[in-house]
């Protein structure tokens, strides 16, 4: 994510961003305020070395287990973020020319925790991006597939600015050292309890039509609109509960059958009122919806699978 404050806005500062005083409304449905999001489905090439990494680096649990698939999620929780599915001989995930996923993204439940993971991946002599994106910090890594990932911890809501209704978001350097300053003696034991699936962040082939299926069709608000080759939206005030991009290239193409990559995200609604408003909003707007008891599948105009499903408690 990407969107610079002096680039964008022409400023350093903005106007606090209160409730109900950011972000562009789709015109027709709107996801309800307590739309969160759910697992992630993966392609890995190899199950046993995605799960040896995903153990280690993240500190993730495994849930379930079979032969050819796996799930995992924090300790001390039993919802799951990411379920690897395997398939021999996939190929790794390309960072420019293939649609899907940028990187899905896990929030940490506070700084304290982001600061322990940090140390952690120092300990274990693993390299990855960092950034302060003013509403969040982030810390970005690639598992052994090519497949992006972003660890994170939200600053405050009280802290957020705003630029008229556009939420203010940057890409500057993190303070490291305040970071593990705020998580000193705090040692990772492994992803805690609390830790939810944030954001999941794409590669599409055109933003007109990202805000046509995301926005006016699926029923997010728009927050952040302004950098050239990005759309960030989101439901219920978050800064975004997905971002899409045109960085793959215009000559992208979508992610096949044997690629490494996302085979399905999740939203997770209220109740299951919730998931018939979103399915009926996909249909008047032309989008194909099938069932799966009372979940709602559907595909984006780029292939990537989306499940709408009821909230697990």
């Amino acid at each position: 994510m990407s969107v610079r404050t002096t680039d964008i806005f022409g400023q350093k500062r903005g106007e606090r961003a209160q409730p109900g005083t950011y972000g562009m409304q789709p015109q027709g449905y709107r996801l309800p305020d307590g739309t969160r999001l759910g697992r992630v489905r993966l392609r890995v090439a190899d199950l046993e070395r995605s799960l040896a990494w995903y153990e280690s680096v993240l500190g993730m649990a495994v849930l379930e287990r079979t032969n050819e698939s796996a799930t995992l999620g924090a300790h001390g929780s039993y919802h799951a973020l990411v379920e690897l599915h395997e398939q021999s001989g996939a190929r790794p995930f390309p960072r420019r020319g293939r649609l899907g996923l940028f990187h899905f993204a896990i929030l940490l439940p506070d700084r304290v925790s982001l600061g322990a993971f940090v140390r952690h991946l120092a300990e274990q002599g693993v390299r990855a991006g960092a950034a302060d994106h003013l509403v969040s910090e982030a810390f970005y890594l690639t598992d052994p597939d090519g497949l992006g990932i972003e660890i994170y911890a939200d600053r405050p809501r009280e802290t957020w600015q705003r630029v008229g209704r556009e939420l203010m978001m940057s890409t500057d350097p993190i303070d490291m050292n305040d970071l593990l300053e705020a998580s000193s003696g705090v040692r990772w034991d492994g992803m805690p309890a609390g830790t939810v699936m944030g954001h999941v962040h794409l590669h599409v082939g055109g933003l007109d039509a990202a805000s046509a299926f995301f926005s006016e069709a699926m029923g997010f608000d728009r927050t952040v609109w302004s950098y050239p080759g990005a759309l960030f939206l989101a439901a219920g005030g978050y800064h975004h509960h997905l971002g899409t991009n045109l960085w793959a290239g215009a000559e992208a193409t979508p992610t096949g059958p044997n690629d490494a990559g996302l085979i399905e995200w999740t939203i997770e609604l209220p109740d299951v009122a919730d998931v018939d408003e979103v399915a009926k909003s996909l249909v008047a707007n032309g989008h194909f919806v099938t069932r799966e008891g009372a979940d709602v599948l559907t595909t984006d105009p780029w292939k990537t699978g989306i499940r709408v499903r009821r909230a697990e408690d």
